[in-house]
């Protein structure tokens, strides 16, 4: 049986790492990667993973988040990379 990884937040309600959505910090942390470098990465790299809004504002400076199995994939893919180029 292959079961779903279950992270538990602190209302208690459990999600799986495809709904789970993350903040800068955490994406600064997985990927080793600046603040200016992720948005560098969000403009320049098409394979980096999109944030989602967490508010209807448009303005620079609102609220995002990043699905964090997306952010988890892109890493594990990097280490792909670095393999194959070994």
């Amino acid at each position: 049986m292959n079961a779903t990884p279950v992270v538990a937040s602190a209302s208690g309600l459990e999600l799986s790492p495809a709904d789970r959505l993350i903040r800068m910090p955490d994406v600064e942390a997985m990927t080793g990667l600046a603040r200016p470098t992720v948005y560098k990465r969000l403009k320049d790299d098409p394979t980096f993973p999109k944030p989602v809004p967490l508010s209807n504002s448009k303005s620079r400076g609102a609220p995002v988040g990043w699905v964090f199995a997306e952010v988890q994939a892109w890493v594990r893919q990097r280490i792909a990379l670095r393999e194959v180029a070994a």
